[in-house]
């Protein structure tokens, strides 16, 4: 009967209610855990991925992996199969942020950065994929930014990362195409969340001296951050989005202003969005 249920994620209804098993990546704080807390209290069956103990939500099944972890991210997949059976709903959500000029961020940075928020996704679908396309249905939503349309200045390595994400979900929505899987991109705004305060920057006194703007930039970029929507209003609209049987492929979750900004940016003339962009910036 469950398998039935399910399957009737491919039907063309506008909404539906439907009891999922969902694995998301990164539950320990943010967006990770708002979303693990909020779809395990509708009665969703939730599995998240963790590097480190936290405080637990009660209802949610923790397993500890790291997405640079071949192995561990297998035997994560396995874990949820070996329980369930099944895998619904798959929400790639686990990344960092590296800031700093292109020029002066360290190799490993920029590694660590691609690795994470790109490769780590990839390495998660290599198991999650298979599983989905022989049950006829499913749900991706991999998590990328409005950094992913819009290369954000000292955080080119965080846009690139996302910007790949945008990319490969592009080719994987053509290829899943007839297989009853549905690959949804998520691209948040500005959120008060511990991703502000965990971003690794390039702190080297050469940096600020070559780019003056950078130190007021990134300042600015953080205060909008803290300042920016909460965890449970991102939590909120993926509720919403796992309820419709036919989704978007994209959602901007996002103030007005910055909502806005990625439709400009593709009207306009480039260098006219740049300047626009810099002075915002202050570049």
């Amino acid at each position: 009967m469950s398998m039935l249920l399910c399957r009737l994620l491919t039907e063309d209804v506008n909404d539906y209610l439907l009891l999922m098993v969902i694995l998301i990546t990164g539950i320990t704080s943010g967006f990770g855990k708002a979303m693990a807390g909020r779809l395990s209290s509708e009665g969703h069956t939730v599995y998240g991925t963790h590097r480190k103990e936290t405080e637990r939500i009660p209802g949610v099944t923790y397993i500890k992996a790291e997405a640079t972890d071949d192995i561990q991210v297998k035997a994560a997949v396995d874990a949820v199969m070996e329980k369930e059976g099944r895998i619904d709903v798959f929400i790639n959500n686990a990344g960092m942020g590296v800031g700093g000029p292109v020029e002066f961020t360290s190799m490993e940075d920029a590694q660590r950065q691609m690795d994470v928020n790109f490769l780590g996704m990839v390495r998660f679908l290599h198991y999650v994929v298979p599983v989905m396309r022989k049950q006829g249905y499913g749900r991706i939503l991999c998590f990328s930014s409005i950094a992913g349309r819009l290369g954000l200045p000292f955080q080119g390595f965080y846009s690139a990362s996302k910007y790949a994400i945008e990319g490969l979900c592009d080719t994987l929505r053509l290829e899943l195409r007839k297989s009853g899987v549905k690959v949804v991109v998520i691209e948040p705004g500005d959120f008060a969340t511990g991703f502000t305060g965990a971003r690794r920057k390039v702190a080297d006194e050469a940096a600020l001296e070559a780019y003056p703007s950078y130190k007021s930039s990134m300042e600015g970029m953080e205060k909008d951050e803290r300042t920016g929507l909460k965890p449970d209003y991102l939590a909120a609209k993926i509720s919403a989005i796992l309820k419709k049987k036919n989704p978007a492929c994209t959602y901007v979750i996002a103030t007005f202003v910055q909502k806005m900004s990625i439709p400009l940016s593709t009207l306009l003339p480039k260098k006219l969005w740049n300047k626009i962009f810099a002075g915002w910036y202050g570049l």
